[in-house]
């Protein structure tokens, strides 16, 4: 096997230098022709005549004639064919594998790229499924409570409202205990006669004033002062005003509004 290798080489050597030496003989040849064409541009230069014509006509005939010829190969040895079809197969071979070796490169870069894209898009289309999910439980749980929620506040808002309503009694009926209007007959101890008011005026109960300041304040918040008259029984007037309950206006005594108490 050594020794053919050997004189496969050896073989290929010799048809390069048969090769190169029939190229050095053509490129001579050319080299002659091409002086040989200089030498005729200088003389029609210096006859322009009817010399120039002719020779213009002799070298588009020669032109006429190298057109029709077929080309020859520079060699008709096997050998040398042989050798110089292996070398250019040889480079063809070598520029196709690293064209390969290219290719190969991007399409595992692309074959990476489309592998994350794809997890990507599992991953996307499974938090949307979730998500799609989630929204349609809603909506069946929506649409079986909504009517039961809104019973549920209605029954609250109406506890609410009886509660409140208890209050406002107890409230009521405390302070008509502890806090009853004057006694018109004048019965009684005489402290209490002489705190006895007209008669013919229409008092108003404390827990109607209470009421009265209450409403204004959040009716108008911007103007809480409720106006004192004849109706008000001064005593209880005093007694809101000392125990921080009201306070008067500060421009007007007649006037008296309920205390913050926020």
């Amino acid at each position: 096997m050594e020794q053919d290798a050997q004189s496969s080489q050896s073989s290929d050597g010799a048809a390069k230098a048969v090769l190169l030496e029939e190229c050095e003989e053509q490129f001579g040849l050319l080299q002659k022709l091409q002086n040989e064409i200089i030498l005729a541009d200088t003389e029609a230069n210096d006859d322009q005549s009817n010399e120039s014509v002719n020779r213009l006509i002799a070298i588009t005939s020669e032109l006429e004639q190298w057109q029709e010829m077929e080309p020859k190969l520079l060699t008709t040895s096997p050998e040398v064919l042989l050798a110089v079809g292996k070398e250019e197969l040889q480079r063809l071979n070598n520029q196709l594998k690293m064209v390969l070796s290219c290719s190969q490169a991007k399409l595992d870069a692309q074959k990476k790229i489309l592998k994350r894209e794809q997890t990507w898009q599992a991953e996307k289309k499974e938090a949307l499924n979730a998500v799609c999910e989630k929204i349609m439980r809603l909506q069946r749980e929506n649409e079986k409570s909504e009517h039961s929620v809104l019973q549920d506040m209605k029954r609250k808002i109406n506890n609410l409202k009886d509660y409140h309503s208890s209050l406002m009694e107890m409230l009521s009926d405390m302070l008509a205990e502890h806090f009853p209007l004057p006694d018109h007959q004048g019965n009684g101890t005489k402290k209490k006669r002489a705190a006895a008011y007209d008669a013919e005026i229409n008092l108003i109960s404390l827990s109607e004033i209470i009421e009265r300041l209450t409403n204004k304040t959040l009716e108008t918040p911007h103007d809480p002062y409720v106006t004192t008259d004849d109706t008000f029984w001064p005593p209880y007037t005093e007694m809101l005003l000392r125990n921080g309950i009201a306070t008067r206006h500060p421009e007007d005594c007649n006037k008296i509004r309920l205390e913050n108490f926020f």
